[in-house]
């Protein structure tokens, strides 16, 4: 099964997962989405999917100097993007458990 349209209908949630427990920055957030099992996710899409939640309002940044090449520019959830986390979360989980129950009748 292509994981990749999967994928594109929950990276906002995945990202808004990844930033309740810490800021990141782009390549980081990368990173711990793929070390939490979304080896699919590509760099451009997580990075226009900050850009995205950032200009909805839904995360803010900061600039961090780096001194290993340029500064970093974290991101964090504010409120409205935690509602949407726990909004969208208890989507995803209501969706789940139908498509679980679908799933366990043909099984």
């Amino acid at each position: 099964m292509d994981t990749s349209q999967l994928l594109k209908g929950v990276l906002d949630l995945a990202v808004l997962a990844v930033l309740r427990k810490e800021d990141g920055y782009g390549y980081d957030v990368l990173r711990r989405l793929r070390q939490g099992g979304l080896d699919g996710v590509g760099d451009a899409s997580v990075y226009g999917t900050l850009r995205r939640l950032y200009n909805a309002g839904l995360l803010t940044s900061y600039v961090v100097p780096s001194e290993e090449g340029p500064h970093r520019k974290y991101y964090s959830l504010n409120e409205p993007g935690r509602e949407r986390l726990l909004e969208s979360g208890q989507t995803w989980k209501s969706f789940a458990r139908a498509l679980d129950d679908l799933l366990g009748e043909g099984a």
